[in-house]
């Protein structure tokens, strides 16, 4: 079962999100680490689809999909 997740991520000093699509919050941290090794994971959360659909994240779910 996939769900989405909301990865909070710093790179170079520049705080960021972004929604993934994936099994359990670790296999959404590895993913957005593969994509962007530089990264700091800073929180990994449900994506919550009321407030996120107000305030949208950049997406990297679909990407290889």
């Amino acid at each position: 079962m996939t769900l989405e997740f909301t990865v909070g991520i710093s790179t170079a000093g520049k705080h960021e999100s972004v929604t993934v699509a994936a099994e359990d919050a670790l296999i959404a941290a590895l993913k957005v680490k593969c994509e962007r090794p530089d990264a700091l994971i800073n929180y990994v959360r449900r994506r919550n689809k009321r407030g996120d659909l107000r305030h949208p994240h950049e997406a990297i779910a679909g990407k290889r999909e």
